[in-house]
């Protein structure tokens, strides 16, 4: 991760929205940059949420078994069933224990609860072994290429099918379908080609029908408070090419009531509430899930700062 403090030469205001920067300069390279936000690219969020770690504690209740896995600074909560799948990265099916090293996969688009530590409820864990198997969860083509066009299937008679439905499947069941694909060897190309040895077919997820609406006009950014600008202007950073503003200092500007957690806030008013995690992208927004470009950081002693895109949501 790139971070440098920037200290701003020009105090005009900056716009929120489709507005070009302030000009600064970089205080240990000393060369002036010009943020655009006109030409950033949209941070496009990912079909499946992934947690990675270590299961450090098991909580069996009454309906579900909560597992806390840990990774590094990173806390999350998986939450899974009698009917959760999970695999070992062979595809065979295995039992979640103290221990393990997990990847769960969550789809991005299911509510959650504003709450630490973050709580998933995946569509798929599973368990990492010491054997070379690879898995891709994502949602594939009418041609059997992923998302990010990294990978494209060539199903044969070998590969495996299945269904989180319990149906029969056929291979042109998989097109433009969510799928777990468990593969050992796959071609040095673009996308990658591989003969999969198991595929399942995530058909427990309700399909999006297209919605049909009349264009709106955009709604202008809503202004920023002085008092806010000024903060803006004067104590940010720019980590990775995005300007980096502290959370509390702003939220409580605007009226939000700020509770700090071990690895980030609660902040919140009235029916509204967001729950920051430092290091994740992802954050809560009332029952929703939504993802900021950069992760918030601990970038001076407790301060947390968050994109400064956040601050138009704030406003909103």
């Amino acid at each position: 991760m790139k971070m440098t403090k920037v200290v701003p030469f020009a105090m005009s205001a900056l716009l929120l929205g489709g507005a070009i920067g302030a000009p600064t300069a970089s205080a240990n390279e000393g060369e002036a940059t010009v943020i655009n936000a006109e030409t950033s690219e949209q941070q496009v969020q990912p079909i499946f949420i992934k947690v990675t770690g270590t299961v450090e504690n098991v909580e069996v209740r009454e309906n579900a078994t909560y597992y806390t896995v840990v990774d590094g600074d990173n806390t999350n909560i998986v939450i899974a069933n009698k009917d959760s799948l999970v695999f070992d990265n062979m595809g065979k099916e295995a039992k979640l224990q103290k221990g393990n090293k997990v990847s769960a996969y969550s789809y991005a688009k299911k509510p959650m609860l504003a709450i630490y530590p973050p709580q998933y409820n995946p569509e798929v864990i599973i368990v990492e072994t010491e054997e070379m198997g690879s898995v891709e969860v994502d949602f594939f083509n009418k041609d059997l290429v992923d998302t990010e066009n990294n990978l494209k299937l060539n199903v044969g008679e070998d590969t495996k099918l299945a269904s989180a439905s319990g149906k029969a499947v056929k291979v042109d069941d998989l097109k433009e379908q969510h799928l777990v694909v468990f593969y050992t060897i796959a071609t040095m190309s673009i996308p990658a080609q591989t003969p999969p040895s198991k595929v399942i077919v995530l058909d427990t997820i309700e399909k999006e029908e297209p919605v049909e609406v009349d264009p709106v006009p955009t709604p202008e950014p809503a202004p920023v408070d002085s008092a806010v600008q000024e903060i803006i202007n004067k104590d940010f950073y720019e980590v990775d090419g995005t300007k980096m503003v502290p959370l509390r200092l702003i939220a409580e500007k605007l009226g939000f009531k700020v509770e700090v957690t071990p690895k980030g806030a609660i902040v919140s008013k009235g029916a509204l509430s967001y729950t920051i995690t430092r290091g994740q992208k992802e954050y809560g927004y009332n029952k929703a899930l939504r993802q900021f470009k950069v992760a918030p950081a601990l970038l001076e002693s407790g301060k947390t700062y968050v994109p400064v895109e956040f601050v138009e949501e704030l406003t909103k």
